[in-house]
């Protein structure tokens, strides 16, 4: 079974950053997809970077510039580095993973918090 475990949460005042990091149990060169979701209160869970086994990236309009996603395979960890952030970024953030991209759900970790204050 596969488990992915989200850390690096936390509270950030208005312009600062965080590094999220999503661990994996197995190698993540076996998933040909893995992204963060991002859920705030009465919001759908939303997609914001996406990354596949080949390297292609996606953001969210939102938050393009200003994160980043990335892989390192030796870890089997996949982060998300989050600058200049604003109090609209606050809410859990999710990491989900795919072995095939024409599967619909994959894999989910547990959640992170982020919050940002004003």
């Amino acid at each position: 079974q596969v488990q992915l475990v989200e850390s690096g949460g936390g509270l950030v005042q208005t312009g600062g950053s965080l590094r999220l990091s999503c661990a994996a149990s197995g190698s993540i060169s076996s998933f040909d997809f893995m992204g963060w979701y991002r859920q705030a209160p009465g919001n759908q869970r939303a997609l914001v970077a996406a990354i596949t086994g080949g390297g292609t990236t996606n953001y969210a309009d939102s938050v393009k510039g200003r994160f980043a996603i990335s892989r390192d395979n030796g870890k089997n960890t996949v982060y998300l580095q989050m600058n200049s952030l604003k109090p609209e970024d606050t809410a859990v953030y999710y990491c989900n993973a795919k072995r095939r991209l024409w599967e619909l759900a994959g894999y989910w970790g547990q959640g992170t918090q982020v919050t940002v204050s004003s």
